[in-house]
């Protein structure tokens, strides 16, 4: 889409064009340009409605039914904040005394609307004018644009003076081909400019990709990595006055573990945090101790990704009393299974040397025909595995390929009790 499209869009043919194009989304897409085509839409605004309406149904698992009224790109989409997590940091932002803030880099403006709704005036900069533009209908369409302001520019040229802190997320993909950049010096703006953010402006949060190497977090910032139920979505630097720890792993949870009556089901040990959005857990330390180690025990855990990331790994051990098996590979041993937001736990029912015909037979003689398989420092190809089981029977197991002590190995488990 283009800016001449994207005006399209705002006209009343346009707005009827989409509502059209809402009916048929999802379906078969040359059946939906068909109907709209017969509907009298053009083909070009045709086109656009129905790409639109394809982006607003992909994008309701991260905004909810706000998506409805938004404007999306596939890149801009991809990239956004989920909404949990940008109100998340908006309610923190809010908490800390934050009332004006500048958002450089606003993408489509997610985390804008998200401070915006916690009553913070909002500074949008995005470099690139489409995405500017839909951000700023965004703005409209949420009945935000009194306190979200958007100017298409450059970030590094925004007088930061004006505002009490810095929200900054970084592009980490090249514009035109989408591809990802490893290179933070390569970033948008670049990375330079981000940590020097910190020292300019007191209160300064900086969006980073999961993956950033610890090596680059700036001292005295808080490193947070957040996942929503298991699926490791971003981390962010809390610089300044805003950093209260090292390291955070956080973890939302917007389906909760289910008891055995059929009802939800709060982590036994630490009540949830709700606030007014999904269940959060948040798991704090140095990301610099080391966990024992020691044999395999009863229960393997294994730990969200958002601790893992964030090296608490040994700071989980000390909560379950558990060890590792290897001092590399994350996956936590125990005698006593523990209910915990922070990993999924599962007993352990044989421990085997790594060997496709043993564990074949094994598998084999207790009727296991479906698996899960799991792994953490294995070169092996779950579905290949998978296929090379031959498997046959009316049981499943789910199973856990590691090492131990530095040797392939396998573990057959079920669920902990």
């Amino acid at each position: 889409m283009d800016l001449e499209q994207f005006a399209a869009l705002r006209t009343p043919e346009g707005s009827a064009a989409l509502d059209a194009a809402a009916r048929v989304a999802g379906g078969d897409p040359l059946a939906a340009a068909v109907a709209l085509r017969s509907a009298g839409v053009p083909g070009g605004l045709a086109a656009a409605a129905l790409t639109q309406a394809e982006l607003r149904r992909r994008a309701t698992g991260k905004f909810g039914p706000a998506a409805a009224g938004m404007f999306f790109t596939r890149p801009g989409l991809e990239q956004a904040t989920r909404r949990v997590v940008a109100d998340r940091r908006a309610r923190r932002l809010r908490a800390a005394g934050v009332r004006t803030l500048a958002d450089l880099g606003c993408g489509l403006g997610a985390d804008a609307l998200a401070a915006a709704r916690v009553d913070i005036r909002v500074y949008a900069v995005e470099a690139d004018p489409l995405t500017a533009a839909l951000a700023e209908a965004n703005a409209q369409a949420a009945g935000l644009a009194d306190l979200v302001t958007v100017e298409c520019g450059d970030a590094t040229a925004f007088d930061v003076t004006r505002v009490e802190a810095v929200f900054c997320d970084p592009a980490r993909r090249r514009a035109g081909t989408g591809r990802r950049i490893f290179d933070p010096n390569s970033y948008s703006p670049p990375w330079d400019f981000v940590t020097g953010l910190a020292e300019r402006v007191p209160r300064t949060v900086v969006k980073v990709a999961p993956g950033i190497d610890h090596a680059l977090i700036p001292p005295g910032a808080e490193a947070e990595w957040v996942s929503v139920d298991g699926d490791l979505v971003e981390a962010a630097l809390w610089c300044g006055d805003l950093a209260e720890v090292s390291r955070r792993a956080t973890v939302l949870k917007e389906r909760l573990p289910v008891d055995a009556s059929g009802g939800a089901a709060a982590p036994a040990h630490q009540p949830p945090d709700r606030a007014d959005g999904p269940a959060a857990y948040q798991l704090t330390g140095t990301g610099a101790r080391e966990a024992p180690v020691g044999a395999v025990r009863r229960f393997v855990y294994d730990p969200d990704p958002a601790v893992v990331r964030a090296h608490l790994i040994a700071e989980l051990a000390a909560d379950l009393d558990a060890t590792l098996a290897d001092p590399t590979i994350a996956y936590l041993y125990a005698d006593a299974a523990q209910r915990t937001p922070y990993a999924r736990c599962l007993a352990v029912t044989d421990v085997l040397p790594f060997s496709l015909k043993r564990l074949r037979v094994l598998l084999r003689e207790r009727r296991v025909g479906r698996v899960e398989i799991l792994k953490r420092g294995s070169a092996l190809e779950p579905e290949r595995l998978r296929r090379d089981l031959r498997l046959a029977g009316d049981q499943s197991a789910s199973l856990v390929l590691t090492r131990v002590a530095a040797a392939p190995t396998v573990l057959v488990c079920r669920p902990a009790d």
